[in-house]
């Protein structure tokens, strides 16, 4: 009876240790998500914990990178547009991006056409500006519009109460240059993306428009 008493008392415990466990516990999440907020100073947090924080914001996240082969964890987009400037000063020149429309290359597009020296990009020089933060700013590729253009719905009202503008859908607004050359046309035209209907427009590389920069996420 001693041991049976012993016994069952062992086993009392125990369920009471399993019990102590299971107990439910409220941990914070500090994992990224669309619409947090990034700094100046490179830290990306909720908008909460942004508007306690006294920082200044500079962009708000509108993508989460899941696929390994990708560069960064995810991307943010500015809170305001850069003037409208040409991609090129003058056509005849390909400038060297991939021309691939699927390619998340902006990045690499936007190095590519500071770097050609048969013609300038007033476009990417003026992007190349904005590394005053030590933010590597770039002008997005075709394939990272559309994932702004995906998110638009949900990061609009973050960028708005950041004090920054928001993605357009009117007409008159919504054209944006891409750093993605046409294929095939590389030394005259490049694509134009509509962030109103997310269609892409072939367009003379001497026109101006307007560009909204993104940053890859390295965190």
């Amino acid at each position: 009876m001693k041991q049976w008493r012993m016994t069952l008392g062992m086993i009392l415990t125990a369920m009471l240790g399993l019990a102590a466990c299971d107990e439910h516990r409220d941990f914070p999440d500090t994992s990224m998500k669309v619409g947090h907020i990034l700094c100046t100073d490179g830290k990306v947090m909720s908008y909460e914990d942004f508007s306690r924080s006294g920082k200044e914001a500079i962009a708000v996240v509108f993508h989460l990178n899941r696929n390994e082969t990708v560069a960064g964890n995810g991307y943010a987009v500015y809170l305001h547009d850069l003037a409208p400037e040409a991609f090129a000063d003058s056509i005849g020149i390909a400038q060297g991006t991939s021309a691939d429309l699927a390619a998340l290359d902006g990045n690499e597009n936007t190095f590519a056409l500071y770097e050609t020296t048969e013609t300038a990009s007033p476009m990417a020089e003026q992007v190349f500006d904005l590394w005053r933060y030590g933010q590597s700013a770039y002008v997005p590729s075709v394939a990272q519009m559309r994932l702004l253009y995906a998110s638009r719905e949900v990061v609009n009202p973050y960028i708005e109460r950041c004090g920054g503008v928001s993605i357009p859908d009117c007409a008159n607004e919504c054209w944006y240059w891409t750093s993605t050359e046409v294929a095939g046309q590389e030394t005259a035209k490049a694509w134009l993306y509509s962030t109103g209907s997310g269609a892409i427009q072939e367009t003379p590389k001497w026109q101006a428009h307007k560009v909204r920069p993104i940053i890859t996420l390295n965190e």
